[in-house]
């Protein structure tokens, strides 16, 4: 019986390894990150759960964000009770930054996963939003979830102060940042700062 040429033993192992999982880059581990926010009664903390299998690039862009610091002072400007509370904008007027694609929605919105806003498609950004139902039919709108608050921390997140609403206006908030929120809107909760564990 005639062997196999190595070229042919080669590319046979070869299809192998890619049909082995052993053989395959294991996806990037869950990480949690510790939110402490002011609601104006002192510093509380949540954590939420960042899940890259979930949604790849935005786990990493968002990893990249609390890495530097990004949202550290930046407020929950936008609180809709039994919908949203959203959060992302600087509290010092930025550049704006590059989008980044969107990831294939792979989970549902349910209430306390963690999703970047978009304001269409391929445009996530930094604004982020928490949400406080089950809203499943953000998912055909291509809202893909990258994590989720664990533990308590919705004791903390139901708390975010509710009673502007959605009167704070985006548009000051990118180019006046804290000047505009803290004249306008002071009782906003504030995001203090952000690790990863």
């Amino acid at each position: 019986m005639a062997q196999a040429s190595p070229l042919l033993r080669g590319v046979c192992l070869l299809a192998l390894c890619f049909a082995s999982s052993s053989c395959v880059a294991a996806a990037e581990e869950a990480f949690d990150v510790v939110m402490h926010v002011d609601n104006g009664e002192g510093v509380q903390e949540f954590t939420v759960r960042i899940h890259p299998d979930w949604a790849p690039k935005g786990a990493a862009h968002f990893k990249s964000l609390v890495s530097k610091g990004y949202f550290a002072g930046a407020k929950v400007f936008r609180v809709v009770p039994g919908f949203i509370a959203q959060f992302g904008l600087p509290a010092q007027p930025q550049p704006e930054m590059p989008a980044i694609e969107d990831d294939p929605v792979t989970q549902s919105n349910k209430r306390g996963t963690l999703t970047f806003a978009t304001a269409g498609p391929n445009t996530r950004t930094s604004q982020l939003f928490i949400n406080y139902a089950d809203n499943a039919f953000l998912d055909k709108q291509g809202f893909s979830p990258i994590g989720e608050v664990v533990g308590n921390g919705m004791d903390v997140v139901d708390h975010f102060y509710s009673g502007y609403g959605e009167q704070p206006d985006q548009g000051a908030i990118t180019h006046q940042g804290d000047a505009y929120l803290n004249k306008e809107f002071p009782k906003l909760t504030m995001i203090a700062d952000t690790k990863m564990m």
